[in-house]
């Protein structure tokens, strides 16, 4: 068994076609020791194979812009279907598995980072994503998943950047890997982890308050009402909730109101102004602030 890593020589960014033809490709970039990521375009034709088998701990983003692939577990013996606009995160310390891109249309991005190079990143607190990753395929893992996502706006800006760092004439290798942490971070920031030792009683009353939240972040209720609705006091509701989502009821209606306004930007369809209204801010230039701190980008440079 060979590692997936450690193949680009005397170059720090390697570009290899495993596929090509007209506009049709299946392309290999090596960004650096470390880092491997295929870029997938195909039209209808017979399903593709590509067997995985790899001495290197790992991590694994997929991103089905168009079509669908599947991930064989040849160890555990499970199969893992990526379906389209959606974007997976999987763990892998026993690499041997098959991706199969289905005979149909795609368009698919699939990025394979090494635990050596997530560990330059962690913080030493096992709750933060990065140490969780890492220490997650520390163990015995065939092929794990770790969240699924429905695919956004900023995913597509930041995967363009990536793929689009080849057409740049210097510093391919640190331009490319700078972008690729940038993807990471944003998907990373994504799973939702708990510290392990919250009280049973903090725990429902944050579950019950964010379930209610995620049906209702557009016109959220007020804390009095939200505790309410929780049988609780507001400063046990606000406590419970700080401690289980490490933010507070406010800054968790305006994270859920920014990640739907990233899935429609994606779509194209409705205007930044209408987006705006649409997750409950009726100022566009407020709305752009706030996406503008969340992500590092304005929604027009999405659109």
């Amino acid at each position: 068994m060979e590692s997936l890593f450690f193949n680009i020589g005397d170059k720090r960014y390697k570009t290899t076609p495993l596929y090509e033809k007209g506009e049709e490709h299946i392309t290999r970039v090596d960004i650096s020791n470390g880092i491997v990521f295929f870029d997938i375009f195909l039209k209808e034709g017979k399903p593709r194979s590509f067997e995985i088998r790899n001495l290197d701990r790992m991590v694994v983003i997929s991103v089905v812009k168009e079509g669908a692939f599947s991930v064989f577990d040849n160890i555990g013996g499970r199969k893992f279907v990526c379906e389209e606009d959606e974007a997976r995160i999987f763990c892998s310390s026993r690499q041997d598995f098959t991706l199969t891109i289905e005979a149909k249309k795609s368009d698919i991005f699939v990025l394979f980072i090494a635990d050596f190079f997530l560990k330059r990143y962690l913080s030493l607190n096992k709750n933060e994503p990065i140490d969780f990753l890492y220490e997650k395929i520390q163990g015995e893992v065939g092929v794990e998943l770790i969240d699924t996502k429905p695919l956004d706006a900023l995913s597509l800006h930041l995967i363009d950047k990536i793929i689009d760092t080849r057409l740049q004439q210097r510093m391919h290798s640190i331009t490319c890997e700078h972008n690729v942490i940038e993807f990471m971070i944003h998907r990373f920031s994504l799973i939702c982890l708990r510290d392990e030792d919250i009280d049973p009683d903090e725990l429902q009353i944050a579950l019950k308050a964010q379930k209610y939240l995620l049906n209702h972040f557009v016109n959220p209720p007020t804390i009095p009402h939200l505790a309410h609705i929780c049988a609780t006091n507001e400063t046990k509701l606000k406590r419970a909730f700080k401690k289980v989502f490490k933010t507070t009821v406010g800054g968790y209606i305006r994270k859920l109101r920014l990640e739907k306004a990233n899935l429609l930007l994606k779509d194209r369809v409705l205007s930044i102004g209408e987006v705006a209204k649409e997750v409950g801010y009726s100022h566009q230039g407020y709305f752009g602030r706030l996406f503008f701190e969340a992500y590092g980008i304005y929604p027009k440079d999405l659109k």
